[in-house]
């Protein structure tokens, strides 16, 4: 990659500020419009954003995940559906590295750097139509699977499935393999460019070294960082969600005639909601920090990981989880309470701050986290690890 995409200091690389411009420009008509965001998946490859999380010796950039959380949520404030997309990319490299050999990893990122792959995600776990069973020296597919978010346009796929003992099995497989087909069904109210639809899987073949088992799905405290990075990921994009609402209020308000922006901005009321609007995305601003600087420790702890570390890091993303997607919502809501009604325009598409963010944090209940906190809080009870934990 020829240019750096963060400096130390979080200063954003003209690539990554080339992206997220273009992504700007025409983010509230994408929207409207839905479907495959084929030309802006392919502006993040042209970036280098693609191998942010990919050793240099292996090709990439070597970036850490803080480098790669403040990305994505500079990304899901112009655009939550294609920062969804970035992040899952991310998430199903980690998902190798989390339960898959030290060769299956190697092999995946070098592939990935070197023919700037953009990964797609068919795990769903909750999902237990696909099935997975042994024919002869390799496996087959069948079935469907739903929920998966930027298979569309992808070059490989974490796919879950259960096997004959019904035990889940994970495998990492190319996209456009025979038997493989990705059903253009995502017609939800929100994150309407994240492809989440499904993808039917008629007798896909399977490979015993595209099947990942060591340790497999939460097999060690360090494997068990999954769901965390996963959680993680719709924080970030929740907390973006949130500081680019604020930032689309604020800029409506002042590029109004200056009779009017003086008017809205000397208005105590107006004020005071401007101001509660502030505080709530920096406070969960900073808890996103904090829970990125935790997983990042223990990342970095690798199988030395311990499941105190892990119940930790757990927490952590469990509390900026709560406050990020409260934050998102009552933004995305209260932003028209600062901007007035003429707001409201569906020219303006800015209702799709909230959109996006109410289908977002659906994704699973606020109030299993509520209940994991709070048996922390009292009883000093870790979450026991599962794949939303």
């Amino acid at each position: 990659m020829s240019e750096r995409i963060l400096d130390p200091a979080r200063e954003a690389s003209p690539a990554l500020l080339r992206l997220l411009a273009a992504l700007a420009s025409d983010a509230a008509e994408r929207d409207k419009r839905g479907g495959t965001a084929k030309r802006e998946r392919d502006l993040i490859r042209e970036s280098g954003l693609l191998k942010l999380s990919i050793p240099g010796e292996l090709g990439g950039a070597g970036a850490d995940w803080t480098v790669i959380f403040d990305v994505v949520r500079r990304i899901a404030a112009v655009d939550s559906s294609l920062a969804h997309l970035f992040a899952f990319h991310h998430l199903m490299i980690a998902t190798v590295q989390f339960f898959g050999t030290s060769e299956q990893t190697r092999r995946a990122m070098e592939k990935t750097a070197r023919e700037d792959c953009f990964w797609g995600n068919a795990v769903n776990p909750k999902d237990a139509r696909l099935r997975l069973r042994r024919d002869g020296e390799s496996y087959r597919l069948v079935g469907v699977k739903s929920f998966c978010s930027g298979a569309s346009d992808s070059d490989m796929l974490v796919v879950s499935a259960l096997d004959e003992q019904q035990k889940l099995k994970i495998g990492a497989i190319p996209t456009r393999r025979d038997g493989i087909r990705i059903h253009d069904d995502w017609d939800n109210m929100g994150q309407r460019q994240t492809d989440s639809g499904s993808v039917s899987f008629d007798e896909v073949v399977v490979s015993d070294e595209e099947l990942l088992v060591s340790p497999g799905p939460l097999g060690s405290p360090f494997a068990a960082l999954r769901p965390c990075l996963a959680q993680l990921i719709l924080v970030a994009i929740y907390a973006g969600l949130a500081r680019g609402a604020l930032d689309a209020a604020v800029a409506y308000v002042r590029e109004l005639p200056s009779d009017g922006a003086a008017r809205i901005g000397s208005d105590p009321f107006t004020l005071h909601a401007a101001g509660e609007l502030w505080a709530q995305v920096c406070a969960a601003e900073a808890l996103v920090d904090r829970a990125v600087r935790s997983f990042q420790q223990g990342w970095t702890r690798g199988d030395a990981i311990t499941p105190q570390e892990r119940g930790s890091i757990s927490i952590d993303v469990a509390t900026a989880k709560v406050a990020s997607a409260r934050a998102a919502l009552d933004v995305g809501s209260q932003m028209f309470d600062i901007m007035g009604a003429r707001a409201t325009t569906s020219r303006a598409g800015l209702d799709r701050f909230w959109r996006n963010a109410r289908t977002h944090t659906l994704h699973d209940p606020l109030d299993h986290k509520l209940k994991e906190l709070g048996d922390f809080a009292l009883n000093g009870i870790y979450p026991t690890p599962s794949f939303y934990s």
